[in-house]
């Protein structure tokens, strides 16, 4: 046989060898992998009917909560609503944490499939890199010699051809590779994104957690105070809902006699609106404007503001230049604020402050240390009803509350 039909020969025998012992691997590696992506997906469609079926419970909770919202206030219903809420927070947990493990089979399915196309890369690149060492070692023939090797024009033309066949299979082959390599990309930024919601995942879990321990130690106070008593529990409404009221009349007075201050000021810092900034850390809103889950919307009243989540005795910034028109805060457990007056007829209300750092009159900027945050039932400026430590924001609009989401940076 000749020099050139030998190494035709062992081409040959290689690519087949090398496809046969590629389908071999290939046939029992991809029954192993496509077991475990059964099994994946089918933990995961476990996963998202439990999660459907905590769905329907919580809705089941919402619409208990709203029913009980419209009947006669009372300490029994009232807990029984705290109890429905605990509950469906449990549920919102139980919830996330599904939707975590969801997320982290979906991740281990996609760590698997590229896994899988990794050892896919590794056996074209050994059968490409086989198939050029033969074609293109040092000894190469030439086409001459091809000639003169072969004993007929017929056996030439047929090793050309088989020549051409091969070196465009090569360049399938890396065709393949190309796709296989630009899919595993693909997958690999997918991955990132899937790591980044399950981040997001597990921060709404311990807002959820840090939410229900707010409303536990509500209950607690609530039973602490009452013991249990209604006559009591209505005292205490009685008195949740005079603060309410009397901190309306004062801040709509204050601010009236402050305005009414500022345009007969000739040498005062002239006012000029740039925007809210988030007077506590950005953070989990436990409670939104006119929030139609808040527990005590019908005895006390709407929820004028956005309860933002923050650790007790957090630093509280003015949202932005003004006047400090009304610091109500005397350290006893009466409801606390600090109502400061901007721009453009707006002012800011600052809710549950268990310390105040600034006094009527003052002149504040954006950004400058007001306060300390409150919120724990019982605390200092915490008020009859609290849910937890949290800062209580309110942005009014010419006396009228408004939704201080529509007004943060």
């Amino acid at each position: 046989m000749s020099k050139y039909l030998k190494i035709i020969a062992l081409a040959i025998i290689l690519t087949l060898g090398l496809n046969q012992a590629h389908l071999a691997w290939g046939s029992n590696y991809e029954d192993e992998i496509n077991d475990q992506i059964k099994n994946l997906n089918d933990k995961i469609s476990s996963q998202k009917q439990k999660i459907s079926d905590i769905q329907d419970k919580q809705q089941k909770y919402t619409d208990l909560i709203n029913q009980k919202q419209t009947e006669q206030i009372s300490l029994k219903n009232d807990l029984s609503i705290i109890n429905d809420r605990l509950d469906k927070a449990n549920l919102e947990i139980e919830s996330t944490e599904l939707e975590i493990d969801k997320t982290n089979l979906e991740i281990k399915k996609l760590t698997i499939d590229i896994q899988s196309k990794d050892e896919e890369i590794n056996k074209n690149k050994e059968k490409i890199s086989s198939l050029l060492k033969l074609m293109y070692k040092q000894d190469q023939v030439s086409t001459l010699e091809v000639l003169l090797l072969n004993d007929s024009l017929s056996d030439f033309i047929n090793q050309l051809k088989y020549l051409q066949n091969t070196n465009e299979g090569i360049l399938s082959s890396v065709d393949e590779l190309e796709k296989i390599k630009t899919k595993l990309e693909s997958d690999q930024e997918l991955m990132t994104q899937k790591q980044n919601e399950l981040s997001k995942l597990k921060a709404i879990l311990d807002d959820q957690q840090a939410a229900l321990q707010g409303e536990q130690q509500n209950k607690s106070y609530v039973l602490s105070e009452t013991q249990q008593s209604e006559k009591q529990y209505q005292l205490m409404l009685k008195q949740a809902k005079r603060e309410q009221q009397q901190a309306e009349a004062d801040i709509s007075s204050m601010e009236k006699s402050m305005r009414d201050k500022l345009s007969k000021l000739k040498n005062g810092n002239k006012l000029v609106y740039d925007g809210f900034i988030w007077p506590v850390s950005k953070n989990y809103i436990s409670a939104t404007f006119h929030d139609p889950d808040y527990p005590y919307r019908k005895s006390i009243g709407e929820h004028s503001g956005v309860d933002i989540r923050a650790a007790y005795g957090s630093s509280i910034k003015a949202a932005a230049d003004g006047y400090v028109a009304r610091v109500k805060s005397d350290g006893s457990k009466n409801y606390a604020y600090i109502m400061i007056v901007h721009a453009n007829g707006l002012s800011t209300v600052y809710g549950h402050v268990s310390a105040a750092s600034v006094k009527a009159d003052d002149y504040v900027t954006q950004g400058q240390i007001i306060g300390r945050s409150g919120g724990i039932p019982g605390s200092p400026g915490s008020g009859p009803f609290c849910t937890g430590p949290h800062l209580h924001f309110e942005v009014r609009s010419n006396g009228l509350p408004v939704d201080p989401l529509e007004y943060l940076q």
